[in-house]
């Protein structure tokens, strides 16, 4: 079985260190609270109910599977205890507003806890994952009635949340959807219509699922202007709040997948199940959206998460495993051969796997300090530029983690050889269970475009400057500084890079709009290198200031210098690669006819 240790050391580096959360948690609204030693408990504690409660389910989880019988579906053996343990220690409200029974602590705390969840069993998480989206979805959109029935038990964790939105024929084409919404004699409304994928859509961890929906009234405008949002209960509450008779909501079959078995994803079958309008009519996408955004940086988190747990089990491999003697000569003379972690390319595998899960996690916890501060700074400016470079970042948060866990997930099997391949060590499983990252939520093509087109192109690059503005005030601050010119020179000229790439692209869509659709994946893995590099130049600031103070754990320090060396001299020159194909522009993928595509195979 795989082990897990929740990375505190690199938490406490990245949150007090790097970003000075205490310093961020003391000019929050809700952030007074949030004092040092009460986030180290819960940095401390999660960790060890990652540990403890979740790591020991995860392969049995992926083993077992769920099972539909007569409707209900079964998650795997000790789910529901598990999840009973995560409602009795408070978990599901840590961040949720006290009016409805929260902790009412920063929301960036959820996000630290989330990767230690995700990388000791990403399957259990996403049973409560969804909730925290689903209960801000209400409380940004739902009605005063709906807040008093629904949140205070999807923040305490009785009820869980889902979210219903693609149906088998649309995929990303939400306009296309069928599902219809029919007024009902009394508030509510006829939900009736067939969704898929939907995680965590049925299950017996909870007494009740919260259903967010979206569906089409009778005289709805074609098209994605012409959705709204409907709550759908598995179970249609009493007027006192408790359970009361079955709603017409059914799990109709689940699917059978690639990973993450111990999730339920299921085919949810609505036929007249009463719903209740969150919203206006016809604005239910924009509702939506609140609790799209959570979920893809949820899903970004899950990427890094599994980054986390592939290579702490490959490090440990490497170490342990004898292989070969090194080239330069023995390295351990009382063994039969050296550990494999000697030989360079096991480094680079590992250090990949580091470098990368690192950088994550600063980019991580720098996008939860936007959160909080976009919802609770005190400042109107402060929380206006939080949102935009929140709503810049969201979509690397989503993708680019998710390219970068597929990848580490990858060189942690390579880092086993013959033994990755093998079920019972684990490691296959981290990558079958990273493959849908790239895939739900919104796919990485689909976030590219968003960032591209959307956030860039569509605010004339004015979203984009309010970030590059912020490296480049870095690297001037640093300019002059000899133990950093590695790390400044190269960020400082992919910062001006990365404004020229945007005005190239926008010029010639001008003139042809597929050329974003050409640039745009390509754009969005470059704006995650360098995204990655500025946070890593930050980092090696840090550490750097620290070695030089003489702050004690100096192995540490140096550890961080290395690896940030290795960010820039191994990884970041991918940029180049990145920004020619930019450049080249999309003639050379439009050039082949749908027909031309099959010559040499059909008759």
């Amino acid at each position: 079985m795989p082990d897990y240790q929740a990375p505190l050391r690199d938490l406490r580096f990245v949150m007090n260190e790097m970003l000075d959360y205490p310093g961020h948690y003391a000019g929050l609204a809700n952030g007074s609270e949030a004092t040092p030693d009460i986030v180290d408990a819960i940095l401390e504690e999660g960790g060890r109910f990652a540990r403890d409660v979740l790591l020991p389910l995860n392969q049995r989880g992926d083993q077992q599977g769920c099972v539909l019988e007569g409707g209900e579906v079964k998650a795997p053996q000790g789910f529901k205890e598990a999840y009973a343990q995560y409602v009795d220690g408070g978990w599901p409200g840590l961040a949720a507003e006290p009016e409805f029974g929260g902790q009412g602590l920063p929301a960036s705390l959820n996000l630290a806890l989330s990767e230690m969840i995700c990388s000791s069993n990403l399957a259990w998480g996403m049973y409560p994952g969804l909730s925290h989206g689903a209960a801000d979805a209400l409380r940004h959109h739902g009605s005063d009635a709906q807040k008093a029935t629904y949140l205070s038990k999807l923040v305490e964790g009785v009820w869980t949340g889902t979210m219903c939105l693609t149906e088998p024929h649309c995929g990303t084409d939400l306009g296309l959807i069928k599902t219809r919404a029919i007024p009902a004699d009394d508030d509510g409304y006829l939900i009736t219509g067939t969704k898929i994928f939907i995680s965590a859509g049925e299950h017996d961890l909870t007494e009740n699922i919260v259903h967010l929906v979206l569906a089409k009234l009778p005289d709805a405008p074609q098209g994605s202007r012409g959705i709204s949002l409907f709550v759908v209960p598995k179970f249609l509450p009493d007027a006192a709040g408790n359970i009361g008779e079955r709603n017409g909501v059914s799990c109709g079959s689940l699917e059978h997948k690639m990973g993450i078995h111990g999730n339920a994803t299921c085919v949810m079958n609505f036929d007249a199940a009463k719903g209740y309008l969150v919203g206006p009519e016809h604005k239910g996408l924009a509702c939506m959206f609140t609790m799209m955004n959570e979920a893809r940086i949820g899903v970004g988190i899950q990427g890094l998460g599994l980054m986390e747990a592939s290579f702490q089990n490959a490090l440990a491999y490497a170490r342990d495993r004898l292989q070969m003697r090194a080239l330069s000569g023995t390295k351990a003379a009382d063994k039969p051969a050296d550990p494999i972690i000697v030989h360079p390319d096991v480094r680079r595998m590992l250090l990949t796997q580091k470098a990368l899960a690192e950088g994550g996690r600063m980019l991580v916890m720098y996008t939860g300090q936007l959160v909080d501060l976009a919802e609770h700074a005190t400042d109107a400016a402060e929380r206006e530029r939080a949102e935009t470079l929140l709503g810049l970042l969201t979509p690397i948060v989503k993708a680019f983690l998710t390219e970068l866990g597929f990848e580490a997930t990858n060189e942690g099997v390579q880092v086993f050889g013959g033994h990755g391949f093998i079920a019972e060590w684990g490691m296959e499983q981290f990558v079958r269970d990273a493959r849908i990252t790239r895939l739900y939520e919104g796919t990485t093509g689909i976030q590219a475009l968003d960032l591209l087109g959307r956030k860039v192109l569509m605010s004339q690059g004015e979203t984009l400057k309010v970030f590059t503005r912020e490296i480049h005030k870095f690297c001037q601050a640093q300019a002059g500084r000899s133990e950093l010119e590695a790390y400044v020179e190269p960020l400082s000229r992919l910062n001006a890079e990365w404004g020229e790439l945007t005005m190239a692209v926008g010029m010639k869509a001008m003139n042809d709009r597929e050329e974003v659709g050409a640039a745009s994946v390509d754009y969005l893995l470059y704006s995650g290198y360098v995204t990655l590099a500025y946070l890593w130049a930050r980092a090696a600031d840090t550490a750097s200031r620290a070695l030089a103070a003489g702050d004690g754990d100096a192995a540490f320090y140096r550890a961080k210098l290395a690896t940030a060396d290795f960010y820039f001299q191994r990884l970041l020159p991918r940029t180049r690669a990145h920004a020619e194909m930019i450049r080249a522009g999309g003639a050379s993928l439009m050039a082949l006819s749908a027909e031309e595509f099959g010559l040499g195979f059909e008759p």
